[in-house]
C-alpha cells in the first residue's frame, strides 16, 4: 500500500513539474474559452470545466468564458410552440425567437454558469453583449433573410477587462445590440473569436463534440494536431475541412490573423480537456497558428 502511495505521489509531483512551464507561460495572460456542445449539457463534464477554470484562475491565468445555449433555446422554443429553423447552420431568428434567445441565454444559461463556477470556489460575473454595448452588432447581410441574426461591428473590451482586473471570470452570453438598441443573436464561435482578438488573447479555445480536425472525418486516429492558417485554403479544397468545420475553422483563422497567438479546437467530451490543452506538451485537439 505504501509503495502504491509513493508511486502515486511521484506521479502527482511529476504532473505539477511538467505543468509549471505552461503555468508560467500563461501567467497573467488572457485565454478565451468558447463553451458549448456536450460539455455544456453533461453534468460530469460541466463539473470538470468549472473546476478547470477555477484552477487556471488560481494560478494567475485570466479566463474569459463565452457561451451559447442552442439546446436550451430549442427546448424553450418547443415549449412555447415555435419551430426551430436553421439556414446554413445559423438559427433563423424572428421577433418572437430573439425574445426567447435573450431570455434563455442571458437570464437562464448565463446565470446558471455563474452559479456553477462560484460553487466551485471561483468568482464569476455574468455579462451579455448588450451590457455597455460590449458587442455592437448590425443585421447580418446574407442571400437569405435570417431575421435578427447579427454580425459584429465592434467589441468594447472595457467591461471584460474591468471584470478580469478585479479577479472575476467574465461569462459572456452572445447577444449583441445595435446602436438603436435592437438585440441580435450572434454566433458564439464568431463572438468568441472577435472577443479574443480584441483582447489580444494568448489563446482561443473552441470546445466541440469532435476530436478536432481529422484527415478522415470518420476516424479519430487521423487527428491533425497542428495546422498553419496558410494551409487552410488547401485543406478546404482537398475536402478535409468541410461542412460544419468550415465556419469554426474560419473563426480560428480570423482570430490568429487579428493577433491571437494560438487557437485550438478541442474535444469537450474529454474530461479536463482545457487543462490538457493548456498545461501539457501534447495538448488535445487541433491548434491553429
Amino acid at each position: 500500500m505504501e509503495e502504491i502511495e509513493k508511486v502515486s505521489n511521484k506521479l502527482r509531483s511529476q504532473i505539477l513539474i511538467d505543468a509549471l512551464p505552461y503555468i508560467q507561460k500563461y501567467h497573467d495572460k488572457i485565454v478565451v474559452v468558447k463553451y458549448g456542445g456536450n460539455a455544456m449539457t453533461n453534468d460530469a463534464l460541466k463539473e470538470a470545466v468549472m473546476s478547470d477554470i477555477v484552477l487556471l484562475t488560481e494560478v494567475g491565468i485570466k479566463v474569459v468564458l463565452v457561451h451559447g445555449g442552442g439546446p436550451e433555446i430549442n427546448a424553450m422554443l418547443k415549449r412555447v410552440g415555435i419551430e426551430s429553423r436553421f439556414v446554413s447552420g445559423l438559427r433563423y431568428t424572428d421577433k418572437d425567437t430573439i425574445d426567447i434567445v435573450k431570455m434563455v441565454l442571458t437570464g437562464k444559461v448565463n446565470k446558471e454558469l455563474v452559479s456553477a463556477l462560484q460553487l466551485h470556489g471561483g468568482k464569476a460575473l455574468g455579462l451579455c453583449g448588450c451590457d455597455g454595448q460590449m458587442i455592437l452588432a448590425e443585421k447580418l447581410q446574407s442571400d437569405v433573410d435570417l431575421g435578427y441574426v447579427g454580425e459584429i461591428k465592434k467589441v468594447t473590451t472595457k467591461p471584460i477587462l474591468d471584470a478580469l482586473n478585479n479577479g472575476y471570470v467574465p461569462i459572456i452570453a452572445t447577444v449583441g445590440t445595435s446602436e438603436d438598441g435592437q438585440a441580435y443573436n450572434i454566433n458564439a464561435d464568431t463572438a468568441a473569436a472577435r472577443i479574443a482578438s480584441c483582447l489580444r488573447a494568448e489563446n482561443l479555445i473552441l470546445m466541440t463534440d469532435i476530436a478536432g480536425l481529422l484527415q478522415d472525418k470518420d476516424d479519430d486516429s487521423t487527428l491533425i494536431p497542428t495546422v498553419n492558417v496558410s494551409d487552410v485554403p488547401y485543406l478546404k479544397k482537398a475536402g478535409i475541412i468541410s461542412g460544419g468545420m468550415i465556419p469554426k475553422i474560419d473563426c480560428c483563422v480570423e482570430a490568429v490573423r487579428r493577433g491571437v497567438k494560438k487557437t485550438s479546437i478541442i474535444d469537450g467530451r474529454v474530461p479536463h480537456s482545457i487543462l490538457i490543452e493548456l498545461l501539457t506538451n501534447e495538448g488535445v485537439g487541433t491548434q491553429f497558428m
